[in-house]
């Protein structure tokens, strides 16, 4: 273990799941550690998210699982509607994505995020309502101005700040070019939960869309998605809600069942996430004194079902390297090359997902509701052995807080 990681600074761009587990493994290893966060707080709330595999024994070795078992939201079933609502097929979530009951986790995001943000909060120094403005990398560090005007200079900069990464494009250039679209565009709101649904929820499809309606316990709320198919990302609606929203209600127009009162929710919704369904795939993750971690490193997309569990393990594997080697460029080299196969195993997921959550066609319909009443080939493209493909190392002799 480097003795000399205490003389180090580092900046963490991004305070949702891989800045914070980040922060608090090099906290660990001696770092100090700031974090810089856009928004004005950690962002509570949030649909439910998945822990597998090796990310468990990540949580685990933080000393986590107690407060995320407390959490685990316990979805029970997954009901398929066709175009009028009538119920194609009822399902365990575990049979759609080959998790195991009583040991997997899901939880929301927002819980996660508070989590891990409770963890760190006294230990590292956090700046919310700003962010990164310009880098300078040079050989003594890398100068940073941030958008309130300060300035100041650190010895490494990590980009932990998503799909759509501000520090990626400041060092690495336009998304664009490691922006894997994967087809798909989505609308994800909260509306009121008058089916009185309870862990449980309901996807509804026809060719080319899909509708979910996801109760997280017995709320009065509900998450709602809605989902499109689109030949080309729609880049320049990004920025611009009321053109997110026009597209997404074009595109269900005529659809039935609740699909109008879902629209009208989204219209009016003050907690919408509009985005595209899609990965990065970059050819490496650092330049410099600057790398990437969780999904502006390797987003696999919700599809895969992976993004939280990912940037957990990224964030264990990054801070270890970097204690492990007395330099920044062996370290970073040693974090890709650790778990860069452990990220295209569980990128691939993603293939498998979309067809039985988005059918493209009516033929890829009919396949998947036949499937469906026989579930083993559905699970088949998610078993364990992608959650777990990846043994942790041991970076510090005990490793508990």
């Amino acid at each position: 273990m480097n003795t000399e990681a205490e003389q180090r600074t580092v900046l963490i761009s991004g305070a949702s799941i891989a800045g914070p587990a980040l922060a608090y493994w090099l906290h660990r290893y001696g770092f100090r550690v700031t974090v810089v966060e856009k928004a004005d707080a950690v962002r509570g709330g949030g649909y439910p998210i998945d822990i597998r595999g090796t990310a468990l024994e990540v949580v685990t070795r933080m000393g986590l699982l107690p407060r995320l078992r407390a959490a685990h939201v316990d979805s029970r079933e997954i009901t398929f509607l066709d175009a009028d609502g009538g119920r194609v097929a009822s399902l365990p979530p575990e049979e759609i994505t080959g998790g195991v009951e009583g040991r997997d986790l899901e939880v929301r995001r927002g819980d996660l995020a508070d989590v891990l943000y409770d963890t760190v909060r006294e230990d590292v120094e956090f700046l919310f309502n700003d962010s990164i403005g310009t880098l300078h990398d040079h050989a003594g560090g890398v100068d940073v101005t941030f958008r309130n005007g300060a300035r100041r200079t650190f010895d490494l900069v990590i980009g932990a700040d998503g799909l759509h990464s501000h520090t990626r494009s400041l060092v690495f250039g336009p998304e664009e070019q490691y922006h894997r679209y994967l087809g798909y565009c989505f609308a994800g709101f909260t509306l009121p939960n008058h089916l009185g649904l309870s862990h449980s929820a309901l996807m509804w499809n026809v060719p080319g869309r899909s509708a979910v309606l996801y109760a997280v316990g017995d709320s009065d709320q509900v998450h709602g998605f809605l989902n499109v198919i689109r030949p080309e990302p729609p880049f320049a609606a990004f920025r611009d809600p009321a053109a997110q929203r026009d597209l997404v209600a074009e595109a269900f127009a005529d659809d039935k069942w609740e699909i109008p009162r879902m629209v009208a929710a989204m219209r009016t919704a003050d907690d919408l996430f509009f985005d595209t369904v899609s990965q990065i795939r970059l050819p490496h993750w650092s330049t410099g004194r600057v790398a990437l971690a969780g999904d502006a490193a390797h987003a696999p997309s919700f599809l895969s079902g992976q993004g939280s569990s990912l940037a957990l393990v990224g964030a264990y594997v990054l801070a270890g390297e970097l204690a492990a080697h007395q330099g920044h460029s062996a370290a970073f080299a040693a974090y890709e090359n650790r778990i860069r196969d452990f990220v295209s195993v569980n990128q691939a997921l993603a293939d498998t997902g979309s067809t039985t959550i988005l059918p493209r066609t009516a033929e890829e319909l009919a396949r998947r509701n036949k499937a469906l009443r026989d579930p083993a080939p559905l699970a088949g493209g998610r078993e364990q052995g992608a959650y777990s493909a990846l043994t942790l190392p041991d970076y510090e002799v005990g490793a508990t807080r």
